[in-house]
């Protein structure tokens, strides 16, 4: 359990393009989770260009040990990729599966933390398949799919050209996926009534 009142969220997703749809929708919602109190962190595409994840490799990268001390830290995570062919892209992958050097830590993997979820496609086809697929993934590694999982359709106009999101539909699902994100990390940040605070 967190030993401090205010949530730390981790944000990790996008492509190797900067601007891509996922990171727009990223940063968006770790503003909106900044608004409401919480301290973020963002790697975006370029900082979770990896190199392919070897568990017998006791050699990190300064990138990849930053991604695992700051998700140590986190309470909550927020993760968004792009659909690749049903499924999400391998450049999340690989950065997810740096998480396996936190396996024997006191809250081994994403334990005790909410995840949001966010999935960016052409089209709506394979959004719904690469949310489940994400969700999966999320499940094995121990951590808490929030209820509400944002699906964006980047054939529409989802973002104006600052970047502000300007769709409806997709600004109403990443506030209800942050606000529960935040919710669950807080209630991780205090202790249950009766019990003492961490020493």
């Amino acid at each position: 359990m967190a030993t401090h009142s205010r949530p730390y969220v981790v944000g990790i997703g996008g492509t190797t393009r900067a601007g891509s749809s996922p990171e727009r929708a990223l940063q968006h919602a770790l503003d909106l989770a900044a608004s409401q109190g919480a301290e973020t962190v963002m790697f975006d595409g370029p900082s979770i260009h990896l190199p392919m994840y070897a568990q017998e490799s006791t050699i990190r990268s300064a990138d990849a040990e930053r991604i695992i001390v700051e998700l140590r830290r986190a309470d909550g995570v927020i993760l968004a990729t792009p659909c690749y062919h049903g499924s999400i892209s391998g450049l999340l992958k690989n950065a997810l599966d740096y998480v396996e050097d936190m396996r024997e830590d006191v809250r081994p993997y994403l334990h005790g933390r909410a995840v949001g979820l966010i999935v960016s496609g052409h089209g709506w086809q394979s959004t719904a398949i690469t949310l489940t697929s994400l969700r999966s993934i999320v499940h094995a590694l121990r951590g808490w799919p929030t209820p509400m999982g944002v699906t964006i359709n980047s054939s529409l106009k989802t973002f104006d050209e600052e970047g502000a999101i300007v769709e409806e539909i997709a600004a109403r699902q990443i506030n209800i996926m942050v606000a529960q994100v935040l919710d669950f990390a807080r209630m991780q940040c205090v202790p249950p009534i009766g019990l003492p605070a961490p020493a």
